[in-house]
């Protein structure tokens, strides 16, 4: 990620932090949420899947217990460190070329909105790369309000609060994004850069990177199937 784009990415609270932000106590405490079932039901049972991005691991294990092989990528060691059974790589994911092909390629966490466009196309192009013949790429994109009615905040059965405090314009179409995670705890802070992308503008960049949508995964066209072009 250019310089001028990776020091608008903070974080503050316990624990490592990593360079866009991210706390990795922070993201060992989240629950993992329906994600491994919307990719249960998108592709085959065993299917051995690129987790590009995994973290520590909160949707890596789930889809482990159902059978799938998993191969993570993280840039953050500190975050791979939490990541059990899989095979584990540390690597900037725009950078990655691992020669080989899976049967998924997967990118969650609202990645494909990074603020740099040239990461983004980075992004897709390894997604492009890595994915086999007949093979398919998982992403996640923000929801149509993401950046909208803001600020709110979702309380969490388990007694944790999730807060987006604010979206502001930095510009070339990016928005510099604040979230608050409040623990009974512990509490912690991210602010990160995020281009808010139309379903027509996100086809546009798949197309680029020579990938198109087969179909879209969900009803608020969060999740979304996408596949090579012919």
């Amino acid at each position: 990620m250019k310089l001028k784009w990776r020091a608008r990415y903070q974080g503050t609270g316990p624990g490592a932090i990593t360079p866009d932000g991210c706390a990795v106590e922070l993201y060992s405490r989240l629950p993992v949420g329906n994600e491994p079932d919307i990719i249960a039901a998108a592709v085959p049972a065993g299917a051995h899947v690129l987790e590009l991005g995994c973290g520590v691991g909160r949707v890596t294990h789930p889809l482990l217990e159902r059978g799938f092989t998993v191969t993570a990528v993280d840039e953050s060691p500190e975050m791979l460190e939490r990541v059990h059974g899989a095979r584990t790589i540390c690597s900037p994911i725009e950078h990655l070329d691992l020669g080989e092909t899976f049967d998924v390629v997967m990118l969650a966490s609202f990645l494909v909105h990074a603020g740099d466009v040239e990461v983004r196309r980075g992004l897709l192009r390894t997604c492009a790369r890595h994915v086999a013949e007949g093979g398919c790429v998982l992403i996640q994109r923000e929801g149509a309000d993401y950046h909208t009615n803001l600020p709110r905040e979702r309380i969490d059965p388990r007694g944790f609060a999730v807060r987006i405090v604010s979206a502001e314009p930095v510009g070339d179409g990016v928005n510099s994004v604040r979230a608050e995670y409040v623990f009974p705890d512990a509490t912690w802070t991210q602010t990160f850069l995020t281009r808010p992308l139309t379903r027509e503008q996100f086809e546009e960049a798949l197309a680029e990177a020579g990938l198109k949508v087969d179909r879209y995964l969900t009803q608020d066209g969060t999740w979304v199937r996408v596949v090579p072009m012919e």
